[in-house]
Order: C-alpha cells, then sequence, then structure tokens
C-alpha cells in the first residue's frame, strides 16, 4: 500500500465558509476506498483520516478530502439486506403522496427507487444522474452517467428532484443545495432521504463518518440550510435509526434563521465514539489472543476497516464475510482479506464472528443463526 499524495484541502467551515476549525482526532494510514476490489494489495491507497470541528457552529468534517475518481473507484453500496430494501419501499410511499410528474433522481445506482415507484405510478417520467451505475435503465427511466455537479444541466423541465443518501456524500452541501435549487421553480418539490447521523454517532456507528461521508450532517444542519436555500419543509418521516424522509417546496422566500453553535455536544459525541472504539478494540483483541476457535470478521466495508483503523488484531482472522455477491471472491481494500459468503461456515461448527454493522447487526446474526450455523458466538 502506499500514501495518497493528492488532496482536495478543505481549511474552512462547510456550513460558513470561515477558518476557525480546531483539530478533532487523527485515523492515519486508512484505506481510501471502502469496497471491494480484484487487484492485488500493492496498489491500494491509504491517508490520514483527519477530523476538524468548527469553532463557532459544531459542523463536524474531514479536512483533506479523496478525489472523487478515487473515493469512488466503482459502486459498492448495493443496498442489499431487510432494512435497506424497507428503506426504499417506505421513501417510494412517502414520494407517492407528493405526486410527482417528471423527476430527476440524483445518484441511484441501482435503480431501487425508481424501479419500486414506475411500478404504482407508470407515467411517471424518471431520469437518474449516476457516475457509477449497476442499472443501465429502460424504456421508463433515463440513466445518465456523469456527476451532479455544477456543470451539470438538463435538457428537460422537471418538478421534483429525488435523491437517497446522497447529502452526505457531498463536498460542499451549501453549492449542492444550491445546485438542486437551481432545477426547480417556485411550488416544485425537493424530496429526500439521508442517514440520520446525530443518531448514529451516538450509537457508535462506524458507517456514519468516513472518507465517503465527511461532513457531521445532522438533522439540525440540514434544517438549518433547507431554510437557507429556501426549501420549506413540508414533512419529515424517520425510518428507524436509519434515515430521515424529507419533503420540501422551493419558495421565493428565504428565511433568515439564526444558527445556534453545536460544538460543546457534537465534539462529546465525537470523542466519546473514539473512546469506545479504542476500548472495544483492545476487548476485542484479548478474546481473539485467548481463543482457540477460528474467528472471522463481517462487513467488507467501513465497518471492518474502522475496527482495523482502530488497531484490530489480524493474525488470527481467516477472512471477511459479507453477503453481497459481487464482493465475494474480491478482496476488500486496503486488507489482505479474500471476502466469502457466511455460507462458508456451514457445518464448521463453533467459530466466532466480529460484528459491529450498526442497525444491520440483527437481520445478519439471524440469518447465520437460522440458516447457515447455528453454533457461531458473535462477538
Amino acid at each position: 500500500m502506499k500514501k495518497l499524495e493528492q488532496y482536495i484541502e478543505r481549511p474552512a467551515s462547510a456550513i460558513t465558509g470561515k477558518k476557525n476549525l480546531e483539530h478533532l482526532y487523527t485515523l492515519q494510514d486508512f484505506p481510501v476506498f471502502m469496497g471491494c476490489v480484484d487487484a492485488s494489495q500493492d496498489g491500494d491507497l491509504i491517508a490520514d483520516m483527519v477530523w476538524d470541528i468548527c469553532k463557532d457552529t459544531g459542523i463536524i468534517q474531514l479536512r483533506n478530502l479523496i478525489p472523487l475518481e478515487v473515493l469512488y473507484l466503482n459502486q459498492h453500496n448495493e443496498g442489499i439486506g431487510k432494512v435497506w430494501t424497507e428503506h426504499y419501499l417506505e421513501f417510494c410511499k412517502f414520494l407517492k403522496k407528493y405526486d410527482p410528474h417528471s423527476v430527476l433522481e440524483i445518484g441511484g445506482a441501482h435503480g431501487l427507487i425508481a424501479k419500486n415507484f414506475i411500478e404504482v405510478s407508470p407515467d411517471t417520467s424518471w431520469v437518474i444522474v449516476e457516475p457509477n451505475p449497476t442499472f443501465a435503465g429502460n424504456e421508463k427511466i433515463k440513466v445518465i452517467r456523469n456527476w451532479f455537479d455544477d456543470k451539470f444541466s438538463l435538457g428537460e423541465r422537471v418538478d421534483t428532484v429525488v435523491h437517497s443518501h446522497v447529502l452526505e456524500h457531498t463536498y460542499d452541501p451549501v453549492s449542492y443545495l444550491n445546485h438542486v435549487s437551481s432545477f426547480l421553480r417556485n411550488g416544485d418539490r425537493h424530496i429526500f432521504t439521508f442517514p440520520n447521523m446525530r443518531e448514529q454517532l451516538v450509537r457508535k456507528y462506524t458507517n456514519c463518518l468516513n472518507f465517503e461521508h465527511t461532513v457531521f450532517l445532522t438533522e439540525y444542519f440540514v434544517d438549518y440550510l433547507l431554510e437557507r436555500f429556501g426549501f420549506k419543509i413540508l414533512e419529515k418521516q424517520y425510518f428507524q435509526d436509519h434515515s430521515i424522509f424529507y419533503a420540501t417546496e422551493k419558495l421565493d422566500v428565504v428565511t433568515d434563521i439564526t444558527l445556534i453553535s453545536k460544538y460543546d455536544e457534537y465534539k462529546k459525541l465525537f470523542m466519546e465514539f473514539a473512546g469506545y472504539h479504542l476500548n472495544m478494540v483492545k476487548e476485542l483483541n484479548e478474546k481473539i489472543n485467548s481463543s482457540n476457535l477460528p474467528v472471522y470478521l463481517f462487513g467488507a466495508h467501513i465497518f471492518s476497516q474502522y475496527l482495523l483503523g482502530f488497531g484490530l488484531d489480524t493474525d488470527k482472522i481467516v477472512s471477511v464475510l459479507d453477503n453481497s455477491p459481487t464482493k465475494q471472491g474480491k478482496r476488500l481494500y486496503g486488507t489482505r482479506f479474500k471476502v466469502e459468503s457466511p455460507k462458508v461456515l456451514a457445518g464448521k461448527g463453533p467459530v466466532n464472528i466480529i460484528l459491529k454493522a450498526g442497525i444491520y447487526n440483527e437481520e445478519i446474526k439471524k440469518d447465520i443463526l437460522e440458516n447457515i450455523n447455528e453454533k457461531v458466538e458473535f462477538w
């Protein structure tokens, strides 16, 4: 592996643009891509993950950003599993209430929201803009292979802009929302879903902040930014502790609201997150070293990379397990581990699995214990 040499520096607050940042924490030599690859480990890139906090607002953000063509090497978020399936179906129901006629979806790599929605509303016009699509489109859904940046334009009218788990990926949420607004007229709708990041950090989920989720965009800051750009919040809906659905309407009136600093609250949350994982990894290493049973790590994604980044001992780990067929047989980027299906555990008797996959833990446990190997012990 080698150190990434070129970064996009972010020396100022993503909310205010002011250079009043304080260093919070650094995770050294972290893999820059959270997916799986076929290539050897020699070509993997690593970088220091440096987190700062804005002393004026409390927004937490990554200091050095990874170039997009490196960060999104290929598509790795398939949205598989019970939680994601329910999320997409519930979001489609939420969207249906606002009866969109022409939709621009930002992201939508797999086309699941578009396909689910077109099934119940076949007369809706739908365009997806996505740099790494795994869905080619069809006669009802047009896919444009491109980035949604300030250079992107669309030669057709839309009345609704939709995105799912995209906002938290934007390097500049201010510019992003401004560009979204440019595609809409007054009275048009901006409807989206994004992770409940405050709840995730409270629960110590490792998929909250990383090289892709570079700003701690909590509900508080999203509300502020929407009002700042003239989007009236019509409705919010909470999906478990996973996501927040927003329905907003573009208005020609921008609300002048005061932003209250979250500095003390958010700094405490982040430092508790770091301390928790350092202590947990120490305990896991003790279990690994004292066990004579095979040890597996679940999740060919950021979940495992974070544990390794906090110092998880890899000497006795057999492999990384993952339910995604597109990851199996490949290697988790930044590690030596090949990815296997959990089905390899069938008939192996007692084994240990290190599992820290946030909200997805219970469905993963249930599937393995009921369908593959009832003798697995989860750490």
